[in-house]
């Protein structure tokens, strides 16, 4: 069983930045694929980063050369950095990790999420 708990949220103006982050249980982080979801009020989950295999990164187009996913394997923590923040990007922002190497980019492939960090963008 891995544990995620997710920081970093928070309230910001348009065009601001914020750095969340997720730190996981478990002594085998390193093989791990983590992405980030997350959901509007009224929306559905949707995908918006992933990294795997220590090198793997892959990104909404939504969000794409805004945001940047990282992980550091010795602290088990992955690292969602936004910057140029749009009232669009508002919602709950949720870490999740699967036992695989590989790129992952629907929430049915994830078994294991975090409670959920808010976001809100002001404009």
């Amino acid at each position: 069983q891995v544990q995620l708990v997710e920081s970093g949220g928070g309230l910001v103006q348009a065009g601001g930045s914020l750095r969340l982050s997720c730190v996981a249980s478990g002594r085998t982080f390193r093989t791990y694929a983590m992405g980030w979801f997350r959901q509007a009020p009224g929306k559905e989950r949707e995908f918006v980063a992933t990294s795997w295999s220590g090198v793997g990164k892959y990104y909404a187009d939504s969000v794409k050369d805004r945001f940047t996913i990282s992980r550091d394997n010795t602290k088990n923590t992955v690292y969602l950095q936004m910057n140029g923040l749009k009232a669009e990007d508002t919602g709950v922002y949720y870490c999740a990790a699967a036992p695989t190497p590989r790129m992952i980019t629907g929430s049915n492939g994830y078994p294991y999420w975090g409670q959920g960090t808010q976001v809100t963008v002001s404009s």
